[in-house]
């Protein structure tokens, strides 16, 4: 997961920093067909995606190596800020461009709502440490992080999705590669995710910790609180 959350962000953030956006939607790069012709604006929180989401993916795996946690705690705590900080910077920015998305309705409520749970997920867990309820910052963390792992997943539904739409005949035996990829395009804004949280769920009760809530953590185990009860699903 570390190799290609590195490979991924190194990828993502280099197919961008070689010309302008009009020139890279001439050679048909990555997104920027989709977004050179949007308002500044649109093109700078693009921009912004890139570079803060590429961060995010870069530096997120290193913040559960057990081996920094518990021997470097300045550097966890500096790689956690990093990685919160690119988020706050990269949610904002994702949910701008969900509004523009060449996939339409579908990229503007599934990419947006993305958006709104990295950072609300990456809020949490910041506020959980802060509480040093390390247990809850566990869990979040690993909720944010199986968000911003949707960088890769799009990319593996993508594949997967053409390569299915190919053994199945669509478009004759010489389909149009951009009707492949517009049809793969058109599920990814919810696939690219959703499946992430669900494993992300499953991680966090094999582990033990503490499960999806919207009220205050609980006391631990022995020393229960009267003034809180706890709402899981």
């Amino acid at each position: 997961m570390t190799l290609t959350s590195l490979a991924i962000s190194g990828y993502f953030v280099g197919q961008y920093a070689t010309g302008s956006l009009d020139a890279l939607a001439e050679q048909e790069v990555g997104l920027a067909g989709g977004y050179a012709d949007r308002p500044f604006f649109v093109q700078i929180a693009f921009y912004v995606h890139i570079v803060s989401a590429g961060v995010a993916l870069a530096v997120g795996p290193f913040q559960f190596a057990r081996t920094i946690r518990r021997r470097y705690r300045a550097v966890h705590r500096w790689i956690g800020r990093t990685y919160a900080v690119s988020i706050a910077f990269a949610s904002v920015s994702g949910l701008v461009m969900a509004a523009f998305s060449t996939a339409a309705f579908v990229g503007f409520f599934g990419f947006g709502t993305l958006a709104v749970l990295w950072g609300w997920t990456t809020w949490r867990g910041y506020r959980a440490a802060r509480e040093r309820d390390f247990a809850s910052h566990q869990a979040w963390m690993i909720r944010s992080f199986a968000l911003t792992f949707a960088a890769p997943t799009l990319r593996l539904w993508l594949g997967v999705l053409i390569l299915f739409q190919l053994a199945i005949g669509v478009g004759g035996p010489d389909p149009e590669v951009d009707q492949l990829m517009g049809d793969a395009y058109a599920a990814v804004p919810f696939l690219c995710w959703l499946p992430n949280i669900v494993v992300a769920e499953i991680m966090i009760r094999r582990r033990d910790l503490p499960g999806l809530r919207f009220s205050p953590s609980p006391a631990p185990r022995g020393t229960a609180r009267a003034d809180a009860v706890p709402v899981e699903v």
